[in-house]
């Protein structure tokens, strides 16, 4: 038979998800032998039986009874003992702490009869009918679904009938009137009245707690915090320790370091006569712990040391739940404590100076999510905000600008020196300058990979998309808020990139000294220098290189700054929006060789110039340039903002009921004849001249968007004769390579046959996301994806991380066949998921040779590439 309960002196903190965080706690604490109330631990196997089944086991009942029986012996008394009996506090602790999330019911046992019995033994009516009181309310609102304000107003007009003030002053009379109104509001409103078995509380209180798993609110946090659903809850049960039992009595929440910067001390709150819930939920104001000591010396040195002690078993910093129980200590709680990302930088580095723990445990305790948030500047927590809306949020960072809705204001605006948002229903190619000129981006339309929230990213901005409730009028020069206020063109509003809130008016903005040293300045501080040291020891351990996307010199030598190690995707589509487009529409247009050949001929220079710039930058660093990659619909106007015929003409000869997969990619190389050859000469003749101004470079060219080997094959053939002609030109030959992009599922599939015609693959997982999911990014992840994630059919978008089971399986095919074919391949990934945390070590244990991101995601790709390197034997186990 299953063994479902266990007692707290039968564990230890190594077996969290059986016992859940909390219950392996307390094992490991009971072991340590520090005080701790005894009590037993009913598994997480429980609440996946429950979640399976829809009630517990039904071996359940008769093993809680013996551990009920096993809990009375140590304490001492009988549970439901009218003279001296045994209260129990039931709580939630799964594996993966989630503070707040679930349900706890306090002071199980209490009826009309134990709490004479408790006032007896304990010589104290007033706190017996207090303890009662608070397990009518707590049983009320967590098993019977009564609203908890009904007994807020209950007590609050009790206050104000006896005129104490505050309800630590009510006397005995008085909360037995205010626990008869409670079994009275129980009654009227719960599902049914307030159980006096304490058995049949026990039981209902365990099922409340297991039920809470599947909360909403529990829902809610576990996807944001990508928690699986799977996992439950166990649930403890613990003898009762009260500190509302007078002033040498109290209860608090300690931490051994400052979760907020890391430093070490003592910190956190205590509340004198209250119990643990007072001090959480904020009903009483606490005093900072320190008060303690002058409140009770004796308990306060004994909390110092079993602080200090927790904290060497651990070796990291803890959050201490405890109870002192006129003057005894109690410690009813213990984890490793939840912290900032600061904290968690800074807390991580001073570890390994005292020599507690080595740079390879310090690299697993931070991540690359924190390092982000440190990278991007923020909103100062502490000012006013007035909430406007929320939608997506796409691009980290706080931006507060004058709001425009245009790309020609948002230059224009910019170039008097005002910081502006874009405000777009979507973004386009061409409000590119308007974005560049943009301190934020707020869009109603699309998610997180969109073209708004992808170029934000690359450009280091702000960014909100999918903000529905937005309906943005450019025409007008103003947006409203779905029942809220107008926001007209000029009007100040301030967005969170890291949250999707959006705010009106001026939020103060704090900048980000850690992307301040990342980008070169030489600044000082704990901070800085914990950060610095953590990433100077992911660099020295990780074997996946880390690169980035960058269609410009200023964007590559940013780049460069921040770490990167050469340029994984550079999109030459983007060389040629702005005045360049009408060069475009020229080729596209022409009727005759001769015309093509002279748009052709125009841009090669423009070309050529570009491709120098990014060779110096990027001098001695591999550079992949990815082959022209748009449909061709984006370079002409739309309809409606052309008259010309020929323009027109060409429109409707050219649309396309589906662009993205139409004629794009390598089909636009095969089809465009001399766009490929022109590419190639512009490359090949910057690199020479690179070369010979002392230079060094080896230019990598890319083919998107490679279905077959055959089309991979046309176009290396161009590219090989263009080659030879360059060098027959030039009297030297220039190394290169060619490589295919994959984005494509049957790519994916026949990688070994395209291997034979590439030196390199780079898998492009924006587009192979699309194409696997049968999902449009752009149209889907603000509609489809969020509705999803909100059910719970998806875990998290597969287009902010990789999708390991789909997408993921065609990256582990390509490679397994593409390095059989060609042993020497190299193998990379250019999508959005080369600078998602989460994604980068999955492409690590696949055996990619290095992730490529934007230029503001390095740093954080450099980090979780070396807690990759570490992480490796765990990342296998969890992906394979």
């Amino acid at each position: 038979m299953t063994d479902y309960v266990r007692n707290f002196n039968d564990g230890s903190s190594a077996e969290r998800d059986i016992l859940g965080g909390k219950g392996a706690d307390l094992a490991e604490m009971v072991r340590l032998g520090l005080p701790v109330p005894p009590g037993f631990t009913i598994t997480t196997d429980v609440c996946r039986h429950h979640l399976a089944h829809g009630a517990p086991p039904p071996e359940l009942a008769s093993q809680v009874a013996r551990h009920v029986a096993l809990l009375e012996r140590a304490a001492g008394r009988a549970f439901g003992d009218a003279d001296d009996p045994l209260l129990v506090s039931v709580r939630s602790g799964a594996a993966v702490s989630m503070p707040g999330m679930m349900d706890t019911v306090l002071d199980v046992g209490l009826n009309e009869e134990t709490v004479r019995g408790l006032a007896a033994r304990t010589g104290d009516e007033r706190f017996a009918l207090d303890s009662y009181r608070r397990l009518v309310q707590m049983f009320g609102e967590t098993v019977l679904g009564v609203p908890q304000e009904l007994y807020g107003a209950a007590l609050d007009d009790l206050v104000r009938e006896t005129g104490v003030g505050r309800d630590v002053d009510l006397s005995a009379p008085s909360l037995r009137l205010l626990v008869d109104r409670f079994l009275e509001i129980t009654v009227a409103h719960g599902d049914r009245p307030f159980p006096q078995d304490p058995r049949e509380q026990l039981d209902l209180a365990v099922r409340a707690v297991l039920d809470s798993w599947s909360s909403e609110r529990a829902r809610l946090y576990r996807r944001h915090h990508g928690i699986a659903d799977d996992l439950g809850t166990a649930v403890n049960v613990q003898a009762m320790v009260f500190g509302n039992l007078g002033p040498r009595s109290g209860a608090g929440v300690a931490f051994t370091r400052d979760p907020a910067t890391g430093q070490l001390g003592l910190y956190g709150d205590y509340l004198p006569n209250a119990q643990g819930e007072d001090v959480v939920s904020g009903v009483r104001d606490a005093v900072p712990l320190a008060r303690l000591r002058e409140l009770d010396e004796a308990a306060f040195l004994r909390l110092r040391s079993v602080m200090h002690g927790l904290e060497r078993h651990y070796r990291d910093m803890c959050d201490i739940e405890f109870t002192i129980e006129q003057g005894r200590l109690w410690i009813l709680q213990t984890r490793v404590g939840k912290r900032t990302p600061a904290a968690a930088f800074q807390i991580a580095a001073d570890l390994v100076e005292e020599g507690s723990i080595d740079l390879d445990e310090a690299l697993r305790r931070v991540s690359g999510d924190q390092l982000a948030q440190l990278l991007h500047p923020s909103f100062d927590p502490g000012a006013p905000r007035t909430l406007l809306t929320r939608g997506v949020a796409a691009s980290p960072g706080a931006a507060v600008g004058r709001v425009v809705f245009d790309s020609a204001a948002a230059v224009a605006r910019a170039a008097q020196g005002e910081a502006v948002v874009l405000v777009r229903r979507e973004t386009r190619p061409e409000d590119l300058p308007g974005m560049l000129a943009a301190t934020g981006i707020l869009t109603a339309r699309g998610g997180k990979t969109s073209h708004a929230a992808v170029v934000a990213r690359g450009l280091g901005r702000a960014c909100i998309c999918g903000a529905g409730d937005l309906d943005v009028d450019p025409d007008s020069r103003r947006m409203t808020v779905r029942g809220g206020p107008v926001v007209q063109e000029g009007d100040l509003v301030s967005i969170d990139g890291g949250t999707g809130e959006v705010f009106l008016g001026e939020v103060p903005v704090a900048g980000s000294v850690v992307a301040r040293w990342f980008d070169g300045e030489a600044v000082d501080g704990d901070l800085v220098d914990a950060v610095a040291r953590l990433v100077r020891h992911a660099d020295a351990v990780r074997t996946l290189g880390v690169r980035t996307n960058a269609d410009n010199a200023e964007d590559a030598a940013r780049a460069v700054r921040l770490g990167a190690e050469g340029i994984g995707l550079c999109r030459t589509e983007h060389m040629f929006l702005g005045e360049r487009r009408t060069l475009v529409q020229r080729l596209i247009l022409a009727d005759s060789d001769a015309e093509r050949d002279a748009a052709l001929a125009d841009l090669l220079p423009l070309q050529r110039a570009d491709f120098r710039e990014l060779f110096a930058a990027m001098d001695g660093k591999p550079v992949t340039i990815r082959l022209i990659d748009p449909p061709l619909h984006e370079f002409l106007p739309a309809e409606r903002d052309t008259e010309d015929e020929r323009v027109l003409a060409a429109l409707r000869r050219m649309h396309e009921d589906n662009p993205m997969l139409g004629l794009r990619g390598v089909r636009l190389a095969i089809a465009v004849p001399g766009l490929v050859a022109m590419q190639t000469r512009a490359i090949l003749e910057a690199a020479d001249d690179h070369g010979s101004s002392g230079g060094v470079v080896e230019p990598e060219i890319m083919v998107p968007l490679v279905a077959t080997a055959a089309e991979l094959a046309s176009v290396r053939s161009e590219i090989e004769h263009v080659a030879d002609t360059v060098a027959v030109e030039r009297g030297r030959s220039v190394a290169y390579r060619v490589g295919a992009m994959v984005e494509l599922p049957r790519a994916a599939l026949t990688a070994d046959r395209i291997a034979e015609h590439a030196a390199f693959f780079s898998f492009g997982t924006n587009d192979l996301t699309q194409t696997t999911w049968g999902l449009s990014r752009d149209d889907t992840e603000a509609t489809v994806v969020r509705r999803y994630l909100d059910l719970g059919i998806l875990a998290r978008s597969p287009f902010e991380t990789i999708d390991v089971d789909g997408v993921g399986a065609l990256v582990r095919t390509a490679v397994e066949k593409a390095r059989a074919a060609r042993p020497g391949i190299g193998l990379g990934v250019c999508g959005e998921h080369g600078g998602d945390p989460e994604s980068i070590r999955f492409f690590a244990q696949a055996g990619l040779d290095y992730v490529s991101c934007s230029p503001f995601r390095v740093p954080v790709a450099r980090l979780e590439a070396g807690r990759a390197a570490i992480l490796r034997p765990a990342a296998h186990a969890a992906l394979g």
